[in-house]
C-alpha cells in the first residue's frame, strides 16, 4: 500500500462526477484495514466554517479511496475516529 500522510490532498470525484480537492485530516487501522478522514481543502482554506464537513473513506490496497458500504462499519469507523480525536485534542 502507498503510504499516506496527514495533510497531504488528493482530487476525488464526487456524485455529479465533478473533481473536489480533500485534505487527509486522519488516518486510522481498525479490522486490518486502513481508514482516513477527509475534508474539503475549501473548507479547510475558509477559517471561519467551524462546521466543516469530514468523510470518512476506506484506503484499497492500490491506495485508492471508496467509500464505505455498509452502515455498520461506517459507525464502527466514526466512532473509532471521534475517539482517536477526542485523544488528540485531551
Amino acid at each position: 500500500m502507498e503510504t499516506i500522510e496527514v495533510g497531504e490532498v488528493f482530487t476525488i470525484s464526487d456524485d455529479n462526477n465533478e473533481d473536489q480537492e480533500v485534505e487527509v485530516l486522519a488516518l486510522m487501522t481498525m479490522e486490518n484495514r486502513n481508514y482516513v478522514a477527509v475534508s474539503f481543502v475549501e473548507d479547510l482554506e475558509d477559517q471561519g466554517n467551524e462546521d466543516m464537513d469530514v468523510f470518512f473513506l476506506k484506503v484499497e490496497e492500490d491506495g485508492s479511496f471508496s467509500a464505505i458500504e455498509s452502515d455498520e462499519e461506517f459507525n464502527k469507523v466514526t466512532h473509532a475516529f471521534d475517539e482517536q480525536m477526542e485523544e488528540v485534542n485531551e
